[in-house]
């Protein structure tokens, strides 16, 4: 299994979350955050309401729990449903899990739908 985390811009999301949906991927949380760096789109950043002192960007961070062989799928559908070709656009990162085990019911790992 993998973990996918994504950090995307914020109105992107809607697209985003229908195109996995739609290809079967239903299962994912959305995190609403503040991103700031150099890839942030100059004319899109704000004044952060938590951090007065910074200059970010409103984003989303989605992650989703895939089998190995669904990350190209599920990397390939975020890019073109959250791409607009601009600085900003956000980033895609993966890691390893180990093992999921289920808090209700003790069970160890998940079926993928």
């Amino acid at each position: 299994m993998k973990l996918i985390k994504a950090y995307i811009r914020y109105r992107k999301t809607d697209e985003v979350v229908k195109g996995l949906r739609k290809a079967g991927h239903c299962c994912l949380t959305l995190v609403d955050c503040e991103g700031t760096g150099d890839y942030v789109d100059q004319e899109k950043e704000h004044i952060s309401d938590k951090y007065p002192f910074i200059s970010a960007a409103r984003v989303i961070k989605l992650e989703l729990l895939v089998p190995g062989e669904k990350v190209n799928e599920v990397v390939r559908l975020i890019r073109q449903y959250g791409r607009t070709g601009y600085r900003g656009d956000g980033m895609i990162l993966i890691s390893p899990v180990e093992k999921v085990y289920k808090v209700r019911t003790d069970e160890i790992g998940i079926k993928y739908i």
